[in-house]
């Protein structure tokens, strides 16, 4: 038994304070630091303000981030929660920011890789006031309530505003911050935590349906942004929850994939249709073929970050590296234009830009982030009955992080909000369970 308790007290001896923490015997009610937290969550990834242009002169972005750190550090009772942030994801998270600082000095474009690395700093250190603030899995169960319900009123309002036409304007274009191709990949991190908010056995039917409608929407709008990695970032969450989410019953899975599809099949065009078919004819695709097309691209990056290993071409400098130390650049001289254009590719940016110890840090916080969920999953569902809902709450992010990991190989979105958000859910789930294991022991 002596051993046991040991085993129970190890996540709470992790803050080394000697402090216990309060006993909470039912889910905690929102204060103003959570909903500030939570009004960053909706503007930071979900754009709600762009969407309303009454709400831009008030800046609730950065305005949510300073109320939330400055509530964060003015409440006495944080000051042990801190040591529960501990994971090898939040390691991975600040070595990938200080990283980044690192290569500022060395950049081709210095003041460009300031500018991009304070922004940066800010997104990872709201990522870590996102974990900090939850009290237990109530808080993180809201905290993807808001990511998901903030990514569905976007793209509600985007397809209620931008009208589809004939020709080339058969898919969404020209939107508000995120083009076609990365709402594409914000939808697929957001659809099975609509599905679990959809099939959890403690939702209040009224949730249940708003989830299910906004899971509707996000299928519509993964048809109409037209985006080839989106439906295949899509088709890997698909195949996650069928294979590996295994906390929620087969039927109920398979009820909610027919729903979606049927939805996905209704709503498609035959050009979408016409568009998916090139992912299986990839030597007629220019993104193959022309010099300027992705796989050409990200040779040069792979090029770019052999070139330089230790600190790359500096943080968000890839673009600058296109237009001017690349083959193509050359041409310029010959009165030629050269296109200085992005990465297309996450992991290829992270490498590119921050050099192979970047790169591996980026990779770091995914594989790490895994391990944690599967561990966590594991365990709850060893510990008690009840464990199946953290367990599911676990395997759904596994399966939001799997959309972005799939989707990003499409698009440069390596310092973008959602997967700092993303962490940062993953990093207060880990916090939420250490927290409930030392109240338990306490008990």
């Amino acid at each position: 038994m002596a051993s046991t308790a040991r085993w129970q007290r190890a996540p709470f001896d992790e803050d080394r304070t000697g402090e216990a923490p309060p006993q909470e015997t039912r889910a905690p009610r929102w204060d103003l630091l959570r909903v500030c937290v939570a009004v960053y969550v909706a503007t930071a990834v979900g754009r709600v303000h762009e969407l309303f242009p009454i709400l831009l002169p008030l800046k609730p972005a950065l305005l949510s981030a300073m109320l939330a750190m400055g509530l964060y550090l003015l409440q006495p009772s944080n000051r042990w929660r801190l040591g529960l942030l501990r994971s090898s994801t939040t390691t991975c998270v600040l070595a990938l920011a200080f990283w980044g600082a690192l290569t500022v000095p060395l950049a081709l474009n210095r003041g460009l890789a300031f500018q991009t690395w304070t922004d940066f700093a800010r997104t990872v250190v709201m990522c870590l006031v996102v974990a900090a603030s939850v009290r237990g899995t109530p808080d993180v169960e809201r905290l993807l309530l808001v990511y998901f319900g903030a990514t569905a009123v976007y793209t509600g309002v985007v397809l209620s505003r931008f009208q589809l036409g004939s020709g080339s304007h058969w898919r969404l274009d020209n939107l508000y911050t995120y083009d076609a191709n990365d709402l594409a990949t914000l939808i697929a991190t957001a659809m099975p935590l609509g599905l679990y908010f959809v099939v959890g056995q403690r939702r209040r039917p009224w949730v249940r349906v708003l989830a299910g409608a906004g899971l509707a929407i996000l299928a519509v709008g993964l048809i109409r942004s037209g985006s080839r990695g989106g439906f295949l970032a899509f088709l890997a969450v698909t195949a996650f929850v069928l294979l590996r989410v295994t906390t929620i019953p087969a039927r109920s899975r398979l009820a909610g994939l027919v729903v979606i599809l049927a939805v996905v099949f209704g709503t498609a065009s035959d050009k979408y249709w016409s568009q998916m078919q090139t992912i299986f004819h990839p030597k007629q695709d220019y993104n193959v073929t022309d010099d300027a097309g992705r796989i050409q691209i990200w040779k040069r990056g792979v090029g770019y970050m052999l070139g330089q290993p230790m600190f790359g071409v500096g943080i968000r400098n890839f673009q600058v590296a296109e237009g001017t130390i690349s083959p193509r650049a050359r041409l310029q001289e010959r009165g030629v234009g050269v296109w200085w254009g992005a990465a297309h590719n996450s992991y290829v940016q992270a490498g590119a830009e921050l050099g192979i110890p970047g790169l591996l840090f980026f990779l770091g916080m995914f594989a790490t982030a895994f391990a944690s969920l599967r561990r966590v999953a594991r365990n709850a569902l060893r510990v008690r009955p009840a464990g199946s809902e953290v367990s599911r709450l676990a395997q759904s992010l596994m399966a939001a992080l799997v959309g972005f990991a799939v989707g990003a190989v499409f698009l440069s979105l390596a310092y973008a909000d959602m997967l700092y958000m993303l962490m940062g859910f993953v990093i207060a789930l880990l916090k939420a369970v250490r927290l409930e294991a030392a109240r338990q022991v306490s008990a």
